[in-house]
């Protein structure tokens, strides 16, 4: 199906038919997770299924996101204008929302390599065909599985004249699936049924790296504005005092004049907060981490592997997933160190040998001296100063000679100390130039994370450079670039669960049921223990609560390892950090045991020294047996207070009434699932029966301060209940 151009249409549905005439009934389609999942072409392939029993249809992706869900009437009051208003226009994947009904046709499979966290832990398709899989392994298993369809949705531009598409969300599994499939034709082994679609959609940022590329990629595209959708942005998860203080204690492990990894959700939410607290507020930040015993408790821990100090040099972000929490680091000045697309020129960085910003005289001397130049400069040789900006653009090069823009011409001899003086006057340029600040793969985050990558200058967005998943996870492939790039890494990942002896699971539950999927987590914390100055972090509260029981995350040992105890490093919790990195095993429980929730420290302790693990006679020490959430709680609000910590940082998509409403009818589902719910008190059943006027907001929201027959009534009353359960009203 190779065109010189791919063959464009207004129709999706004419595409597919298409597709489907030329590939056959048995379509096996491979798509990349998250915000670039093409879900209209998906849902029409889905359609076709659906209408032809004998066809059989095979999606292979992951996080197939879809706007959430209610299961009663009350939960549609609350849900729906939220979903109107936050995701205006986004079309939800059919075949997912059948996959939850149980209706499914039997010719459809899924094969999910990445769940949705927690959202499908008892469907039976998703459980079913879950696929175990290191992120960096994805492309080879889909195309193992028989892949012979890839679509992505894409961003077109025209650049110099020429038109080009960006995947942009997602250069991570695509890029590779892609050149799998190329490859599989020039093998022949495709038997000439495949085909690669991509679904133009201007709303996504036109992001740069592998994502960019040539219109020939494709064989199919489809290109109507009509299909130009909202993409999908999740709303942020509010930022308990627990979740700061885990990002808080993260903040002093990075260290200045190095490299980060950073998780979604609230944790990378805290930890974005506390490096920007670090940088902009560093009086208070260090005054919270001494009250709160961190310094002095893990000062050694902060002296070997980060610091205290703003961020003089500034860190490189390489993520495969890119959060909004990045380009807030950017604009904070904390993301600032560049990286270079050339060894030699980032090697004299990495050793400090030139600068890694500023073009002087010792940057040519060092780089003859390091043989990455001649001395008499080659056609290859110019480009690549030129294109760092060594040599500034008007500077021109032809048959060996240089070109200044004041007609002065020399032979490019640099031997000469004249040669070399001329050029260093004339031609030599201020900064180094095409610095990447940010490798990542895809990305994901609220509407207001695309806005700003679509605001940016070409120039900011170039900087964030979208690549391959088999270039950013690892370092197979170009590891002596990658490796003076990735200078003092830090890889921060959330987990489930910590077993003492290191162990993390974070990924599927002891039943065997998938919570999430590996993705890249077991690739980067190989990658730190491969890097010379690299540390893996793993970070998570200490504590869960099930059914009103409050249960530890620390754990003796657990059924479903995601990261295994031999590739143990670095965990923190909101009580400090554990440096178990090449430690014996009794070191590494009783450094476990100093950031466990002291309500459970006792028990661990008991079970450690019944399996032998531990001496009989140990004690945690008494700093340590302070670990309850309300020290914390109350060391944080004089901070609050002064306007810091609060509980969604960098905003919300939730209006005031919503954030209490949401707050106070969770509750109210925990209190309903357990027996022997009790019914209100007095004080309660008073508000229930005549409502304050305070709860009219919320119950304005609910559309239910006015009921009108009995089961509004009823709901009413519920609210009212819950609000009044959390001292809403």
């Amino acid at each position: 199906m190779d065109r010189l151009k791919p063959e464009v249409y207004d129709n999706i549905e004419k595409c597919v038919d298409d597709t489907i005439k030329d590939i056959g009934n048995e379509i096996r389609l491979g798509m990349p997770i998250a915000v670039g999942k093409p879900t209209l072409i998906a849902n029409e392939f889905y359609k076709r299924a659906k209408k032809n029993p004998k066809m059989s249809l095979c999606f292979m992706s992951g996080l197939n996101l879809q706007t959430p869900k209610w299961k009663s009437d009350l939960e549609r009051r609350f849900i729906e204008p939220l979903c109107s208003r936050v995701f205006p226009g986004y079309p939800d994947p059919v075949y997912i929302q059948d996959a939850l009904n149980n209706k499914l046709p039997d010719n459809v499979e899924l094969r999910d390599f990445y769940i949705t966290p927690g959202a499908f832990i008892n469907n039976q398709y998703v459980q079913q065909g879950h696929i175990s899989s290191n992120y960096t392994h994805v492309p080879r298993d889909v195309r193992n599985t028989g892949l012979n369809v890839a679509a992505v949705m894409t961003r077109k531009k025209e650049i110099d004249g020429k038109q080009m598409i960006s995947l942009s969300s997602n250069a991570d599994a695509p890029v590779d699936m892609i050149m799998l499939l190329q490859q599989m034709r020039r093998e022949g082994t495709d038997n000439g049924n495949t085909a690669i679609i991509g679904q133009v959609n201007q709303n996504l940022p036109f992001m740069y790296g592998s994502a960019a590329m040539g219109m020939d990629i494709f064989d199919r595209l489809v290109d109507n504005s009509d299909y130009y959708h909202t993409l999908f942005g999740p709303p942020r998860e509010p930022v308990g005092p627990i979740e700061h203080f885990v990002g808080l204690n993260t903040s002093p492990l990075i260290k200045d004049n190095g490299t980060i990894q950073i998780g979604i959700g609230s944790l990378g939410d805290a930890l974005t907060y506390g490096l920007q607290m670090r940088h902009n507020n560093n009086n208070e930040y260090k005054q919270i981490l001494k009250d709160t015993g961190i310094t002095d408790n893990f000062g050694q821990e902060i002296e070997n592997i980060g610091g205290l100090e703003v961020f003089n040099e500034g860190v490189y972000g390489c993520s495969e997933l890119i959060i909004d929490g990045f380009v807030r680091l950017i604009n904070s000045g904390i993301i600032k160190r560049r990286v270079y697309d050339n060894y030699e020129l980032q090697k004299l960085v990495y050793d400090g040998k030139i600068s890694s910003t500023k073009v002087e005289r010792n940057t040519l001397d060092k780089l003859i001296e390091e043989g990455a130049i001649s001395e008499v400069l080659t056609d290859d040789n110019f480009s690549m100063l030129q294109k760092f900006g060594i040599i500034k653009k008007d500077v021109k090069f032809a048959d060996g000679t240089l070109y200044f823009s004041d007609n002065t011409e020399i032979k490019a001899d640099l031997s000469s100390g004249e040669v070399f003086d001329t050029l260093v006057q004339k031609g030599l340029g201020e900064q180094l130039d095409n610095g990447i600040l940010v490798h990542g793969s895809f990305f994901l985050g609220p509407q207001g994370f695309y806005d700003s990558l679509n605001n940016m200058t070409e120039e900011e967005r170039w900087r964030i450079q979208m690549r391959e998943v088999s270039y950013v996870n690892q370092l197979y492939g170009g590891e002596n670039l990658k490796s003076v790039q990735r200078k003092n890494a830090r890889f921060v990942n959330v987990t489930l669960m910590v077993t003492l002896l290191g162990g993390a699971a974070s990924d599927t539950l002891e039943s065997g049921q998938v919570v999430s999927g590996v993705g890249g987590q077991y690739n980067f914390v190989s990658m730190a223990h491969a890097l010379p100055d690299g540390r893996s972090i793993i970070i998570l509260t200490s504590t869960r609560t099930k059914d009103n029981n409050l249960l530890s995350k620390i754990v003796w040992s657990y059924g479903n390892i995601t990261i295994p105890r031999h590739l143990r490093d670095i965990v923190v919790t909101e009580y400090g950090i554990a440096d178990i990195r090449g430690k014996s095993d009794k070191e590494v429980i009783c450094s476990l045991l100093n950031i466990a929730d002291s309500n459970f420290q006792n028990e661990l302790l008991e079970t450690a020294k019944k399996h032998g693990k531990v001496p009989k006679n140990y004690r945690i020490p008494d700093r340590f047996r302070n670990n309850y959430k309300e020290r914390l709680i109350s060391a944080l609000k004089p901070f609050q207070k002064e306007g810091l910590f609060p509980s969604f940082p960098f905003g919300t998509d939730f209006t005031d009434e919503e954030l209490v409403l949401g707050k106070a009818l969770r509750g109210l589902k925990s209190k309903m699932s357990i027996k022997g719910f009790k019914l209100p008190k007095i004080p309660e059943a008073q508000k229930i029966i005549t409502p304050p006027s305070s709860a009219r907001p919320y119950l304005e929201r609910m559309k239910l301060d006015k009921p009108s027959n009995a089961r509004e009534k009823v709901m009413q009353k519920l609210v009212l209940y819950a609000l009044a359960s959390d001292r809403s009203i």
